[in-house]
């Protein structure tokens, strides 16, 4: 069974065109020159619509790493003393 319908491939493909021509813009408005961030896009705009795409991820990936980073330079600061 297929993940994404075809309204949400119409909508991943105008973003596309859109940030070719120059006139995707993100949230924050500006130009988005990214080819993921357009597809990210059409994506957001096809679950807005309705049509048949996957929820998002969480984003756990995002707390994990961010204290692996406070952890990891708290050991390089004890070492410099």
């Amino acid at each position: 069974m297929a993940k994404y319908g075809k309204a949400a491939s119409k909508r991943v493909e105008s973003a596309m065109r859109r940030r070719k021509k120059g006139t995707l813009k993100s949230g924050s408005g500006g130009r988005v020159k990214s080819r993921k961030q357009a597809i990210a896009i059409g994506l957001s705009e096809a679950r807005e619509k309705g049509a048949k795409v996957p929820s998002r991820k969480s984003s756990r990936k995002s707390s994990r790493t961010s204290s692996r980073k406070r952890s990891s330079s708290r050991k390089g600061s004890s070492k410099k003393r």
